[in-house]
């Protein structure tokens, strides 16, 4: 599986789900049941490349404005939305966080932000199709820490300073 056919799955099960990230989870899931197990081990390694080249502080702050605030766990889940919005907003996202203010038409911080579920899509399919678990993909862990300058997000004022246009458009936490 080529990146293009990665970020068709991603874009077509959303555009199906109606932006609804669980029923984007199941729809990835029923979409990948139509793959080959190795197929959905090529999809999963896409997966978690992107997962972990967005584990980077400026990203991190832009999802604590957005959700005000963001746990180790909320940031995860944030992530994997992020990658189920597809590829451009996810790579604006990398290039500039506070570009989401733009990119996204809207976000109900009730609703959106939290993909965990589809972070877990590709195993699911993987046990559904094989019998097993999925084995380690051979992709490269992500860092101890994330990329960047650390943001302090119990500064509100640093945050705006740092996210002007998204503390503008959704606030501060």
């Amino acid at each position: 599986m080529d990146e293009t056919e990665f970020w068709e799955i991603i874009d077509s099960t959303r555009e199906a789900a109606d932006g609804d990230p669980e029923d984007h989870a199941e729809l990835l899931v029923e979409r990948l049941l139509q793959l080959d197990p190795d197929s959905v081990l090529d999809f999963a390694r896409h997966f978690e490349a992107r997962y972990n080249r967005a584990y980077h502080w400026d990203l991190w702050g832009a999802a604590a404005v957005l959700l005000g605030g963001a746990s180790d766990d909320a940031f995860d889940y944030f992530r994997c939305w992020l990658i189920g919005q597809g590829r451009e907003i996810f790579e604006g996202a990398l290039h500039d966080p506070d570009s989401l203010a733009e990119l996204l038409d809207e976000f109900d911080e009730d609703l959106d932000g939290d993909g965990e579920e589809l972070g877990y899509a590709a195993d699911e399919a993987y046990e559904q199709l094989t019998g097993v678990v999925a084995p380690d993909l051979g992709v490269a862990a992500q860092p101890a820490e994330p990329e960047g300058t650390p943001v302090d997000f119990e500064d509100t004022t640093a945050l705006a300073d740092r996210f002007p246009r998204l503390s503008d458009r959704f606030g501060t936490p």
